[in-house]
Order: C-alpha cells, then structure tokens, then sequence
C-alpha cells in the first residue's frame, strides 16, 4: 500500500528564531493522525534544533542534501554519518536546485544514492524536466534518463527506502503552469519504468511526489489523480497554515 506523503522544503530560509516559531505552529496545530506522513527539511544549521522539538510528534526531519562521502577534506559538506549521529534518517537528492545552481549530475548523484542507502538512509529522489525540454517534447527521455543514471542501478531490495518526487522545473517560477493532468501522465510514466525495470510490486509500492508549484488551492485536485502520492512543497511549506492545509488536503 503506498504512503501518502507531504514533505516541506524550507531550502535556505527560516533563522533559529524563524525556523523554533514554525516549529511552535505546525506542533500546535497539526493534527494527532494526519492522513499523509509528514515531513519538514530545515537548512543543515537548524536541523538538530528541529529534530530534537519535533520528537513524539508525527512530523519527521530530513535533509535537503548530502555528500558522498564518510569524511575528509570536503570544506562545507555534510555526511550521511553525521546526519544520523543527530537523527536524521532521511535526505532530499537531487533537487532541481541542486542539479541546476550547484552542477550537480547524475553521476554524482548515483554515488550520494550510493551512501545513503549504505548508511540505511530514507532517499526522497527528485528528477524532472526544463522548459527548454518540455517544449521539444523531451520531458520524458530527460526522466527516464535522469531516473536510469540515477538511480535504477540500486538493488530491488533497496526500493523500501526510496521515495520519488517529480519536478517539472518548467512549472515552477516561470509563469507557465503545470496541470494536474500533466502531473498524473509523468507520475504514470515513472510508475511505468520502475514497473519496467523492478517489478510491479516495487512500482505499486513507492510514493511519487509532486513538486511542481502545490499550494493549498490546488493541492487535493492534483493529489485526487491515480499516481500522485504527496508533494515536496517549497514556498508553501513555510507558511504553517498554507502547509497544513496541504497536509489536510488527504481528508
């Protein structure tokens, strides 16, 4: 049965003092059984603050990035060791942000798949398409390519800790709008080459998120369609109420 899942993505936003009063807000009103698991990535600086507040509630903390690495000489980077010597068993990898700000390939990315999943670390996986290749219609050999470099080399085993999140980047700041019927034929699409590639029950089993601009005005109208288990909510997600609302969107 796949999870409904909603995680927020704060990115390089929110002080101590900015990130402890969202904190105060989801905990006073998020409510006990939210129909959707619920998850928040605060910047690296804030993350053993927001985990050590959140404990015993049903919102989780995961990171937004993570390098390939146990250790060494890699000035500003974080280890998947030193992410769960504070508790934090999940990480964002391959945001667009990531892949378009900081260069990051798909190569690269394959090797942060790599240690996380030996460190036995939860993947939220995000891959999707530019304008420039939704215009030529490429959207989905970008995915497919994206997705096979990626990420398909991993063991069947290993699909019990991987959680897919689809960005059409295309939508998202450009003033050109993604339908809930385009979100549902990627999602589709992607269940298909996880279903191609590892077996229906893998494919019947992972979440695949929606992160492409969801707001609370339309976030049960794209999470009603068949493939779309959640979103990774940026701007939204920091905004207590904007976000519950999308959490609640489920009901």
């Amino acid at each position: 049965m796949r999870k409904n899942i909603v995680a927020g993505n704060w990115k390089m936003n929110n002080d101590l003092a900015e990130t402890q009063e969202l904190i105060s807000h989801l905990k006073l009103q998020m409510v006990k059984e939210p129909t959707a698991k619920v998850y928040v990535a605060p910047s690296f600086v804030n993350l053993y603050n927001t985990f050590q507040s959140l404990k015993g509630t049903v919102v989780n903390v995961a990171a937004q990035n993570m390098h390939y690495a146990e250790n060494g000489a890699y000035t500003g980077e974080v280890s998947a060791k030193m992410l769960k010597s504070i508790g934090v068993n999940t990480v964002i990898l391959g945001h667009s942000e990531r892949r378009a700000l900081f260069n990051e390939t798909d190569e690269l990315l394959a090797k942060k798949v790599n240690a996380a999943l030996e460190n036995d670390m939860e993947i939220i996986f995000c891959f999707g398409e530019e304008l420039k290749d939704r215009k030529s219609d490429k959207h989905f050999e970008v995915v497919k390519e994206q997705l096979e470099n990626g990420l398909f080399h991993v063991e069947k085993d290993a699909w019990k800790n991987i959680i897919l999140a689809y960005e059409p980047v295309w939508a998202i700041g450009t003033g050109e709008t993604a339908s809930p019927e385009q979100a549902q034929e990627m999602h589709k699409y992607v269940r298909g080459l996880v279903t191609d590639k590892f077996g229906k029950d893998v494919a019947q089993e992972v979440s695949i998120l929606y992160g492409g601009s969801v707001k609370p005005s339309n976030a049960a109208e794209i999470f009603e369609k068949e493939d779309v288990d959640g979103g990774l909510i940026g701007g939204a997600s920091l905004k207590a109420i904007d976000f519950l609302n999308i959490v609640n969107s489920f009901s």
